[in-house]
């Protein structure tokens, strides 16, 4: 899903490559560098941020206007240059732009989302952004920037792009302690969405209200499969119609947990992975469309593994991906 353990650049592309060599994703390393945490990787150039050793704040006692000013020109020109990412700030990405692909069918990035981000960036009075009009609709169109920027850059070494908007905080939405509608939740998005020209996707690693998120224009649903796979059981009609325009869902079936890495086999989440498709199945949709229609990924980041685990984890995951091809296990039911 991006992050990574590891702190050279290069030893995380080339793991990834060696394992994932048809849709390589860019390694975030937050262990390297606080500039690569999450939120702050992607803050670069927002009106009024500060960074400050391992904290991030929007400082809203400055005077932002001639900020927000440039940043709605850029907006409105479409000008993604100076809103790109400093090497300092995702040195994996600048060495993946390096690194030879091979045969690569697509290539694979990311960006925090505009939720996420605004629930966690709060202003020097601990208020989250996303509740401060201005900064809210201005964050978002940063955040369409930055991946409209990287994906350009990720269209000079592949003419195939992905790029993933994470949303961790998703699994939030609903509770008491976030007052956002769907509505508002739905425009964010949009709004980032319309900087990516490739496929687009959302990962969440937690539970949500789904239908929200299959409500938006995204082409790859990501999600924790390994611990939530039941939670999308719930939605089949939404599910069903994402996937008859032509949606691709991906199962986050593979886990980021030490202990549940050294427990599972390719087999058994091959069967953990063929129990869920199978509730969606007897709910309506064709167990045919879900299999074209799959993708299998780690359940989220690798980053809070060890080396050795993160390791494990895409071992797995290339050798589930090849189980599925060979045994085209979507005619077995």
């Amino acid at each position: 899903m991006g992050s990574m353990p590891q702190q050279s650049p290069e030893e995380a592309c080339a793991l990834v490559l060696k394992h994932l060599p048809e849709i390589p994703a860019w390694p975030q390393l937050p262990r390297r560098s606080f500039l690569e945490n999450m939120y702050v990787q992607f803050s670069e150039g927002f009106p009024g941020v500060i960074v400050e050793q391992d904290r991030i704040y929007v400082d809203r006692s400055q005077n932002l206007d001639q900020a927000l000013e440039r940043l709605y020109r850029a907006y409105l020109e479409n000008d993604v240059e100076h809103h790109g990412i400093s090497p300092d700030y995702a040195t994996g990405l600048n060495s993946f732009l390096r690194s030879k692909l091979g045969t690569a069918t697509a290539v694979k990035g990311q960006v925090t989302g505009p939720v996420s981000f605004g629930l966690v960036v709060a202003d020097q009075e601990q208020r989250p952004i996303i509740y401060d009009p201005v900064l809210a609709d201005a964050l978002a169109k940063h955040l369409r920037l930055k991946a409209a920027w990287q994906e350009k850059m990720l269209s000079a070494i592949c003419p195939n792009t992905i790029v993933f908007v994470d949303e961790p905080y998703f699994a939030s939405l609903g509770s008491p302690f976030i007052s956002l509608t769907p509505e508002h939740v739905v425009a964010f998005l949009e709004e980032v969405f319309q900087g990516i020209e490739g496929l687009k996707g959302i990962h969440c690693c937690g539970n949500t209200d789904w239908s929200v998120l299959l409500s938006t224009s995204l082409d790859i649903l990501s999600f924790d499969a390994y611990n939530y796979g039941e939670s999308l059981t719930l939605y089949p009609g939404e599910v069903k119609r994402f996937l008859e325009r032509g949606g691709i869902i991906a199962w986050g079936i593979v886990p980021n947990d030490e202990r549940a890495l050294a427990e599972e086999t390719v087999n058994s989440l091959l069967q953990r992975l063929r129990e869920t498709m199978e509730s969606l199945c007897h709910k309506g949709i064709d167990y045919g469309m879900l299999w074209e229609r799959c993708l299998v990924t780690p359940s989220c980041g690798l980053g809070s593994l060890t080396t050795e685990g993160a390791t494990k984890a895409l071992q797995l995951l290339a050798a589930l991906s090849q189980k599925l091809r060979t045994e085209r296990t979507y005619r077995t039911l």
